[in-house]
């Protein structure tokens, strides 16, 4: 076993314990009226955002979406015209300056049989709380260590944290495996020899508020890489500043001081914990 204390294994249980978090109880739901459960609850809307959207739906409503008094309702559409009117509604929450960091890239809302039901600007996924998904690489090597990133201070969100070796959101039109191994590319420099053994270890769904910003609701799939003593990451898309190797017993105690994005740290106390059981 690793060296780390009993404490510290306790501390990083009860965080991953409470990895998912009810939407606050204000929040207003919202309910997809299609799908394999119609009638779903698909997201949550911080009711701040409650009076512009009402009064933009009475002014000049979207087909498809109706705004009640305590949530907001989707109705049963094609995929493609559902995301039409979604992208309407987006971009009128954006006008409002309630859609953050505009990306220019779509998210798919997918159910739990797999199906796409409609796609939507990136940033206002957190906006409506709807369900995204990301990859997110633990890299480390045979002598105990891992390989984290530290994001760029230019980033819109959590600027000069601790982040896994690579991670991203899972776009549109990418599988969790093709993702995985384009942040690796992108983000530490690993060619496709090296990403192709990437091995699929785990998913961890995350959920909690973002004070001013939302709801948070994401399946982080996780995937261990091993990599050779002589390897080092190179980033290569300007959103990392740079890498340190550590070991384990280093990392978990960064990680018990916050000094990690809350998805990463997530993902690599998952990979502590585990090969800490193995001795």
């Amino acid at each position: 076993m690793y060296k780390l204390t009993t404490s510290t294994i306790a501390a990083l249980e009860e965080m991953l314990q409470n990895a998912t978090r009810s939407a606050p109880q204000d929040y207003l739901p919202i309910h997809f009226l299609g799908g394999a459960q119609p009638g779903q609850i698909i997201g949550h809307l911080n009711p701040d955002y409650a009076p512009y959207l009402q009064a933009s739906l009475i002014n000049n409503p979207i087909t498809y979406i109706e705004m009640g008094h305590d949530h907001l309702t989707i109705r049963h559409a094609n995929p493609f015209n559902l995301s039409v009117s979604l992208a309407i509604l987006a971009d009128r929450m954006h006008q409002g300056g309630f859609v953050f960091g505009w990306r220019h890239e779509d998210f798919a809302w997918i159910d739990q049989n797999g199906h796409e039901y409609f796609r939507l600007e990136r940033a206002a996924f957190r906006t409506f709380g709807f369900r995204s998904m990301a990859s997110h690489i633990n890299g480390y090597t045979k002598a105990g260590n891992l390989w984290l990133g530290r994001r760029s201070e230019t980033k819109a969100i959590d600027p000069g944290r601790l982040d896994n070796l690579a991670a991203g959101g899972i776009g549109a039109d990418e599988t969790p495996w093709a993702n995985a191994k384009r942040e690796l590319w992108e983000e530490a420099g690993v060619p496709s020899q090296i990403s192709d053994q990437i091995d699929p270890v785990g998913r961890i769904h995350m959920r909690r508020p973002i004070p001013g910003r939302g709801f948070h609701d994401e399946q982080l799939y996780i995937y261990d890489l091993e990599l050779a003593e002589n390897f080092i990451p190179t980033n290569h898309d300007g959103e990392v500043s740079g890498f340190i190797e550590i070991p384990h017993s280093e990392a978990a105690a960064r990680i018990l001081a916050d000094e990690f994005t809350s998805d990463a740290a997530f993902v690599t106390a998952d990979f502590i914990l585990r090969h800490a059981r193995l001795g």
